[in-house]
């Protein structure tokens, strides 16, 4: 963690000279049958050659987490890998649910990978891709790193929901699951907690922050303490802060310094 802050430091101390270049781009999911947006962001200084996959919250769209944090162009054009804000749906939670248009996890990791490595050429081994979100796509992020940890050696959340079972009526969920009281086996197979079996040794690098006065604040918690428990590597940061804009516009920060970090490490072990 302390690298992370030191990396910080030395950001804030350098002039911005140069602006990352935004595109919104349009996929075709072929698994839902129609065009998904998406904004990338890429940096003007050198070819980005990894992709962090960043992920919106409940309500939100593709150009969610430029309106939140409008510095993350900055922050690409300083650490110089690819930032993606895919349109997740209003309430998908980023699973494959039995509604057919609500096939997200198919959409990212089969369908939106392969486009944007073709598009953009960057790296497309897993050690080039990181993948993280704010809320229900902090959610996202870790539900989709568990599940498949031969696309994303990187991943995290802020202010994430990791455990969806304290609120079975929120955020659209029952829609997806059916009712927590008539299916819990269905609930406890898509929440992240649940999950932290599928982490393989030494498989994933991982940061999770949250607010201290969030309501996901508990249940991220319980999270780190599994994690502990379980002896998985993991970095946790908890910050003063709300759910809201005002805490991922800080958050991001210590996020995409982590995972410039990540990428920074493999292009060394690389050479």
């Amino acid at each position: 963690m302390k690298h992370i802050f030191l990396l910080l430091a030395a950001i804030a101390s350098v002039l911005q000279l140069h602006a990352a270049s935004v595109d919104t781009i349009v996929v075709r999911s072929t698994r839902m049958n129609k065009e998904v947006k998406a904004v990338v962001i890429s940096p003007d200084k050198k070819k980005a050659t990894a992709t962090l996959y960043l992920l919106h919250g409940y309500s939100g769209n593709h150009a969610t987490w430029l309106q939140t944090a409008p510095h993350i162009k900055q922050l690409v054009d300083t650490y110089g890998y690819l930032v993606v804000c895919p349109d997740g749906g209003f309430d998908s939670w980023y699973w494959d649910s039995s509604d057919d248009n609500y096939q997200y996890e198919t959409f990212i990791t089969k369908e939106l990978l392969p486009f944007v490595e073709q598009r953009y050429g960057v790296g497309s081994d897993r050690t080039h891709r990181a993948i993280t979100g704010l809320s229900m796509g902090g959610h996202g992020a870790l539900y989709l790193a568990f599940r498949h940890q031969e696309l994303f050696a990187f991943a995290g959340s802020t202010s994430g929901g990791v455990d969806i079972r304290p609120f079975p009526n929120n955020w659209g969920m029952k829609k997806h699951l059916g009712s927590y009281h008539e299916k819990p086996e269905v609930w406890d197979a898509h929440t992240v907690i649940e999950l932290t079996h599928l982490v393989r040794p030494k498989s994933l690098q991982l940061f999770i922050d949250c607010g201290t006065e969030d309501f996901f604040f508990d249940v991220n918690n319980k999270l780190h303490e599994k994690l502990t428990y379980m002896q998985i590597p993991h970095h946790y940061l908890t910050l003063p802060g709300k759910h809201n804009g005002e805490y991922w516009a800080r958050s991001i920060d210590f996020q995409m310094a982590f995972f410039a970090q990540c990428f920074q490490s493999q292009d060394v072990q690389k050479q």
